[in-house]
């Protein structure tokens, strides 16, 4: 799988070349320090000074770097794939195999920190239900009124939260034929080679 990139993104990445290799290792070590610790303008203005370059050069090529190298990793792109990628940008073979070997040395530590990034969401845990039928009230002698009443019980990291859902049956219905459609469709080969990619 290729990396499209964008007419602007393959701009910020032209301009490192003329930075020299050197100095698009140290922008790419930067990047990485970036993704762990959060952006920070005071260490791209000290690699601007470093390395003598416009600190908004400096800025637009680290930018371009960390995208380059999360979405890599996040789609797990093979060295071969990483390298066609880059081949559009008309980079040296040298800086091809400086990047190369950036993205194989931090792959796993760019997934992990992506992964910690993610929302962390409730699980599911347990569900209890009940049918409640309103046959009449003083008004209406002959009526009948149906309710679920759905109490959800999810795991939220350590804690245990509950949810209490009312719905009349009809839309109960609809909402597990909206779910079993979603279900459907995570069985065909788009989803599965999208989730593939994604673990």
């Amino acid at each position: 799988m290729l990396l499209v990139l964008s007419e602007e993104q393959k701009r910020h990445l032209g301009g490192l070349s003329r930075l020299g290799n050197a100095a698009v290792g140290e922008l790419g070590h930067l990047a990485v320090q970036l993704l762990r610790r959060g952006a920070a303008n005071k260490a791209c203005e000290a690699a601007a000074r470093k390395l003598s370059a416009g600190v908004d050069t400096v800025q637009r090529g680290v930018e371009a770097l960390m995208y380059l190298l999360t979405e890599s990793a996040k789609l797990m792109i093979s060295e071969m794939d990483f390298q066609d990628s880059i081949h559009v940008l008309g980079f040296s073979d040298e800086l091809n195999k400086l990047l190369l070997q950036l993205y194989l040395d931090n792959r796993k530590e760019i997934r992990s920190i992506l992964g910690e990034l993610a929302p962390k969401l409730p699980s599911y845990h347990s569900l209890e239900w009940r049918l409640d039928v309103q046959l009449a009230s003083r008004s209406l002698r002959q009526q009948i009124k149906p309710v679920v009443t759905i109490k959800l019980h999810l795991n939220d990291n350590e804690d245990r939260t509950t949810q209490v859902l009312q719905t009349d049956p009809s839309t109960l219905l609809h909402l597990i034929q909206q779910l079993e459609q979603a279900l459907g469709e995570m069985k065909t080969n788009h989803c599965k080679r999208i989730a593939r990619n994604m673990k």
